[in-house]
């Protein structure tokens, strides 16, 4: 059995492939480890080019975009393997960036998945948006990292550059231990893109495992190589989807209330976006909760599906509102924000 596979979930990417497809099989290919494109339906000749440049790497063809999700489920279903490491197209790895998380998870069993330092492609002293030195949420479901608050990231001047657990680890680049992946049910297809595996990390908690970043390896990642950051169909998938995991992870006693607190929150956002002009982004504010109430039945059979899940993930929540220290306070970093809470 192939100890580590590393898939790479394809849709229309070709550009990417090119770009970075060579560095991941220099970097990667090795005695136990295999690499995978897994093809949401392109319409752009990637699995041709792949299959005549790259003989080596599988190609998995899903027929059509399944999203980030629903993709990464069906893909790892044809895999025999003991890790998956999920990796986007617009990333570019690095030498030595495999081993050291491989290594993590040999030596740690109770933890289900971790990731590398994540900076930016183009500001390459910068952390990157998606993952930076690691994940984290507020106990309203608002996500945030070592290194990046909502839009403000960090140069990376070693701040972060302890190891250690977090709460979620970006499905940019991330090793997931696969008997984890199993017990826990893989990613959501309902999600279809974002969020989806803060969502997953939640439920590792839940069943008792941990989830860290390794800060040795560093890999850039583009961004926005599917969805643009300032596209209103982001806004709407991250608003749904949090709203999604709230109700799916919360415990009972804490749901209404949390629930109730995101209205108003997210009302004030829808606001805020209305008042600047971004009357796109106000409305998939509004359209990410009308669906949300749409969905709930959907969502409400998730949530009894995982009722019996040990609740043992709070300690990794930050006790604070992410929101309240951003930008009442006008706290803009990780190490800031979290002075004198449970994650200090």
């Amino acid at each position: 059995m192939i100890r580590t596979s590393v898939v790479i979930l394809n849709w229309n990417g070709l550009e990417y492939l090119k770009r970075f497809l060579g560095q991941v099989v220099k970097y990667s290919a090795g005695e136990g480890t295999a690499i995978y494109v897994a093809d949401n339906g392109s319409t752009d000749s990637s699995c041709e080019w792949v299959e005549a440049n790259f003989p080596e790497v599988g190609v998995l063809r899903l027929g059509k975009n399944y999203g980030f999700a629903g993709g990464y489920n069906r893909a790892l279903d044809l895999i025999d393997s003991y890790y998956y490491m999920l990796l986007n197209s617009d990333i570019e790895v690095t030498e030595g960036w495999l081993d050291p998380l491989v290594r993590h998870l040999d030596n740690h069993k109770d933890v289900a998945s971790c990731q590398p330092v994540i900076r930016s492609f183009h500001k390459r002293v910068y952390f990157e948006h998606a993952g930076a030195a690691g994940g984290f949420i507020d106990k309203y479901g608002y996500p945030f990292c070592r290194g990046r608050i909502f839009s403000h990231v960090e140069q990376d001047k070693g701040q972060y550059a302890e190891s250690g657990d977090i709460f979620w680890s970006t499905g940019a680049c991330m090793l997931v231990r696969a008997e984890a992946w199993k017990n826990c049910g893989g990613l959501d297809d309902s999600f279809f893109a974002h969020m989806e595996e803060i969502d997953l990390c939640w439920r590792f908690h839940r069943y008792g495992y941990r989830v860290s970043v390794v800060t040795g390896p560093v890999v850039y990642h583009v961004g926005g190589g599917a969805l643009k950051y300032n596209s209103p169909r982001k806004t709407y998938l991250n608003f749904r989807n949090s709203l999604f995991m709230l109700y799916r992870n919360l415990p009972e006693k804490d749901l209404n209330r949390v629930i109730f607190i995101r209205k108003v929150l997210d009302g004030a956002a829808a606001i805020m976006f209305f008042l600047k002009g971004q009357f796109c982004h106000s409305f998939a504010v509004l359209r990410a909760h009308i669906d949300y109430y749409r969905n709930k039945t959907l969502i409400r059979a998730h949530r009894r599906e995982f009722s019996g899940y040990a609740e043992n993930s709070s300690r990794m929540i930050l006790n604070k509102s992410v929101v309240f220290e951003f930008y009442i306070r006008r706290k803009k970093t990780f190490t800031a924000i979290v002075k004198e809470s449970n994650l200090q």
